[in-house]
């Protein structure tokens, strides 16, 4: 066991998301560790690490983002290596939990990837996660280890009210997310509709009815992340033919894959911000894409957790999703 005076921090960052980590470390007033991650020709990956980390308190920061599978091994091979290592406690920094949307069984013979992904983690060694706006929030329960389970719904919904939109309306993109977007018309003061859809296919979305009054206002449209957009941008444009003034629209993972960047070009929609808990690259910045950082709140959880604090104090009287 580390005694008080030993104990010390430490932070290392994987190759998914490496300029978060620097700006999380900066906040902590602190150095990234000195790390060697590298893959062989045959794809396998390599971790040592570069100095002592026997008996610290260590923080990998690594988000589930494409190629999601080579990020999720380098991350278990990260957490591996610090067990083997004698860390005193290994603390997963995960911004943006992949394979989230496979959280239950939704037909036979299907598996429930999620709980899997977790099982992985604490299997590796971890000692707790830390994560924000999970897909699902029960997935927190998939761990046999404490979970900090962020949001980042105080932060998007201050950029929103700054913007100070007349007569605003918060769009849930369906009835599961109606909670989340009523925190967010709660916090900005504005009103709350719902769009009813189907899904006929994976990755196909239709908007059958919009519930409640949007005619000549503008609207927020709030999600948790943005895949291949289909979901946001049938939306936006349902609003639209509803007599919506103007469509905004929110999200916490800016995934991002597939056809999204062009979707979102030829939408409706007026400008789509979201965090950084994934790295967008140059080439799908368009001037629509609004980026916020997370970095503050990570670091604020990170000296938190190290001190034995409270993690849901951060979140300015707001219960988490």
């Amino acid at each position: 066991m580390a005694s008080e005076e030993s104990k010390r921090l430490m932070m290392f960052s994987g190759r998914s998301s490496p300029a978060l980590a620097r700006e999380i470390a900066k906040y902590l007033g602190i150095q990234l560790g000195k790390v060697e991650v590298a893959s062989f020709s045959n794809g396998e990956i390599y971790v040592r690490y570069l100095e002592s980390v026997r008996g610290a308190d260590v923080f990998i920061i690594q988000t589930l983002s494409n190629p999601i599978n080579d990020n999720l091994i380098e991350l278990l091979v990260m957490i591996d290596a610090l067990k083997r290592a004698s860390a005193h406690g290994i603390f997963a920094v995960v911004p943006h939990y992949g394979y989230a949307r496979q959280d239950k069984k939704a037909a036979a013979r299907e598996p429930i990837t999620a709980k899997l992904i977790a099982d992985l983690l604490v299997t590796a060694g971890i000692s707790r996660m830390i994560t924000v706006d999970l897909h699902a929030g029960q997935i927190q329960g998939f761990f046999d280890v404490p979970v900090d389970h962020l949001t980042s719904l105080p932060i998007l919904a201050d950029y929103f009210e700054e913007m100070n939109l007349k007569d605003l309306v918060v769009v849930s993109p369906d009835v599961g997310r109606v909670k989340v977007a009523k925190k967010y018309a709660d916090r900005i003061g504005a009103s709350l509709a719902i769009l009813h859809k189907t899904r006929p296919a994976h990755s196909v979305v239709e908007v059958a009815h919009v519930i409640g009054e949007v005619e000549d206002k503008p609207c927020l449209l709030i999600d948790d992340m943005v895949d291949t957009a289909g979901t946001l941008v049938s939306g936006a444009q349902a609003l639209i033919d509803h007599g919506a003034k103007e469509v905004y629209a929110g999200a916490t993972h800016p995934v991002l894959s597939g056809p999204a960047i062009e979707r979102i070009a030829k939408s409706p929609i007026k400008k789509l911000v979201v965090t950084d808990t994934i790295p967008i690259p140059e080439n799908k910045m368009i001037s629509k894409l609004k980026v916020l950082s997370l970095a503050q709140l990570f670091a604020l959880a990170i000296r938190n957790v190290y001190e034995d604090r409270s993690v849901s104090e951060l979140f300015d009287g707001q219960n988490q999703p």
